[in-house]
């Protein structure tokens, strides 16, 4: 029984899908929560547009955009598992001091509780920007037919899987949130981001503009080294602690299985485990990848069982002194040299 589904869609030029991207976020749709607490752009004391950043993915981009006419903020720590986070009282209250706030919706839902009350005129929601997909292990998918059957009955709702922005990203879980992992839907969200960010602060728009496509450009070229670099395998399938590598296994044509399912927390059965030594075996899998910020104790027992190898995968929820580098470009080029190796790619 597979985890990830074994679809595969063909394989879309990266340059002809930034391009339409960049033209369809032409326009960007901001949230408007009539805030009362200053001008948008303001900025801080030193002019800086104040950015407040959901966790790493969200921070690197207004970083990396914004350059030095921002100071970014982030609400998870480094060494914090985002999926997990609460926010305290002064935290909170904190995020209403934001000129723009940039986060993604259905990874944190005490970022989005506070987000949605915070009263800030400019808040960039990054699903917004591009498609989600369903992921997940089969368990994940029980457990959300039977909420989306609950929540149908309850509130006669109709769940839209193949809509990014129709409200319920948190209420389906099958609803994968790890867009970051794929270049190319990053490069999505970056154009919606650097457009956002030129909308609260236009003075700088030619600045945002520029680093924007400097970025683009970046990802497009790391999106080609994907390519390139596993091209050519032993097998296509990897075995990962939870499913964080949907969209990145999609986009390179590879087979995600994982241990546990979209919540690094959630506990695999003993039937999960019996299927994943059957895949093991039928698909020549040579690697058990663990994380940087997630216990690593179920996948080592299972590499132990299976006489297999392990390795870090790193979903880039956060940068700590353990990462394989110091920004996301620098660890997704680890991720991939750890793919080519368990992979056995030529």
């Amino acid at each position: 029984m597979a985890v990830m589904s074994r679809r595969r869609r063909p394989r879309i030029s990266p340059a002809r899908t930034l391009a339409a991207g960049a033209a369809a976020l032409g326009v960007l749709t901001l949230t408007a929560c009539g805030s009362d607490s200053g001008t948008a752009g303001d900025g801080g004391a030193d002019g800086a547009l104040e950015v407040t950043a959901s966790f790493y993915p969200m921070e690197f981009l207004a970083e990396r955009i914004g350059g030095e006419h921002v100071s970014v903020t982030t609400l998870t720590k480094p060494g914090v598992e985002p999926h997990d986070l609460d926010l305290s009282p002064k935290e909170t209250a904190r995020l209403t001091e934001a000129d723009v706030i940039v986060y993604l919706k259905g990874l944190q839902p005490a970022v989005d509780e506070a987000i949605a009350q915070s009263g800030v005129q400019h808040i960039v929601e990054a699903t917004s920007f591009t498609s989600l997909e369903a992921h997940g292990t089969d368990e994940d998918h029980a457990h959300d037919d039977e909420h989306a059957e609950h929540a149908d009955d309850d509130h006669d709702h109709d769940h839209d899987h193949d809509h990014a922005d129709d409200g319920h990203g948190h209420d389906h879980g099958a609803e994968d949130p790890h867009i970051w992992l794929d270049p190319v839907k990053y490069a999505e969200v970056a154009q919606g981001v650097g457009t956002a960010l030129a909308e609260a602060d236009p003075d700088n728009a030619a600045a945002y503009e520029a680093n924007t496509e400097a970025l683009i450009a970046e990802l497009t070229t790391l999106d080609e080294e994907f390519t390139a670099g596993l091209a050519e395998t032993e097998t296509r399938t990897f075995i990962t602690t939870h499913a964080a590598f949907g969209y990145l296994a999609e986009r390179y044509g590879l087979h995600e299985e994982a241990i546990a399912g979209i919540d690094p927390e959630s506990e695999p059965s003993a039937a999960r485990l019996r299927e994943l030594h059957e895949v093991a075996e039928q698909d020549n899998v040579s690697t058990v990848f663990f994380e940087t910020l997630a216990s690593d104790a179920t996948a080592r027992t299972l590499a132990d069982d299976l006489g297999l190898k392990t390795g870090v995968l790193d979903p880039l929820e956060g940068i700590t002194d353990q990462s394989a580098g110091a920004d996301y470009l620098e660890v997704m080029r680890a991720n991939l040299a750890a793919l080519r190796d368990a992979l056995g790619a030529s």
